[in-house]
C-alpha cells in the first residue's frame, strides 16, 4: 500500500461568504410636507445612491413608502440589480404623515426577513421631515436604525432628532449624506 503525502498545492483556501448578509429597509415619507421645498425629490435622489451602495455590496434592499393614510412595499426585499430613477418617478406625495403605519409595515417586512434569514443583519433607514405627531415604539428585529432628517426652513420642530434619540438610532441630515 502506497502512502500519499499531503503537499501545499493540495490545499485550497476558500473564503467564506458572510452567512446572513444585510437587508437595508428604506422607509420613505411621501406625505404632503415632503413636497415642499422639493424634499421628496431630494429623498428620491438620495435613495438612488443608497440603493446603488446596497447593490455594490450585494446587500438586499426594500422600499416602504408611507403617506396619506397608508404604507406599502414598493420594492424587495431583494438585491437591487437594476435600480434606477424610473422606479422612483411614479412615487408621489400627498396627505398626512402616518409614521406609525409606515413603521408598522416596515416592521412586518423585517420580521418576515428575520424568520427567513435569522443571521441576516437588518437596517432600517427612515427618510422623513418629521412632520408628524406619531410616536411609534422602537422596532424589534432591527440591528441598526438611521433617521435621515429632511426638515428645512427657519422653523424646525426637531422631531427626527427626538425620534433618533428616543430609539438610540443614528441621526443624520440629508445634507450630510449627500455632501
Amino acid at each position: 500500500m502506497r502512502r500519499q503525502t499531503l503537499r501545499a498545492d493540495h490545499l485550497r483556501f476558500v473564503r467564506e461568504a458572510p452567512r446572513g448578509g444585510v437587508l437595508h429597509c428604506f422607509l420613505l415619507d411621501c406625505s404632503a410636507s415632503m413636497l415642499a421645498g422639493e424634499r421628496l425629490a431630494l429623498a428620491k435622489g438620495l435613495l438612488i445612491g443608497l440603493f446603488d451602495r446596497a447593490s455594490a455590496a450585494r446587500a438586499e434592499a426594500a422600499l416602504v413608502c408611507f403617506g396619506g393614510s397608508g404604507a406599502d412595499v414598493r420594492f424587495g426585499p431583494a438585491v437591487p440589480r437594476w435600480w434606477n430613477e424610473r422606479w422612483l418617478r411614479p412615487v408621489g406625495g400627498g396627505g398626512g404623515t402616518p409614521l406609525a403605519v409606515g413603521v408598522g409595515r416596515a416592521v412586518r417586512l423585517l420580521e418576515d426577513s428575520a424568520r427567513r434569514r435569522p443571521a441576516q443583519q437588518r437596517w432600517l433607514w427612515i427618510l422623513t421631515d418629521g412632520r408628524t405627531s406619531d410616536e411609534p415604539a422602537r422596532p424589534r428585529d432591527v440591528d441598526q436604525i438611521v433617521v435621515v432628517d429632511f426638515e428645512q426652513g427657519a422653523i424646525r420642530l426637531g422631531r427626527c432628532a427626538s425620534l433618533a434619540d428616543g430609539w438610540g438610532a443614528r441621526y443624520v441630515t440629508a445634507e450630510e449624506l449627500i455632501g
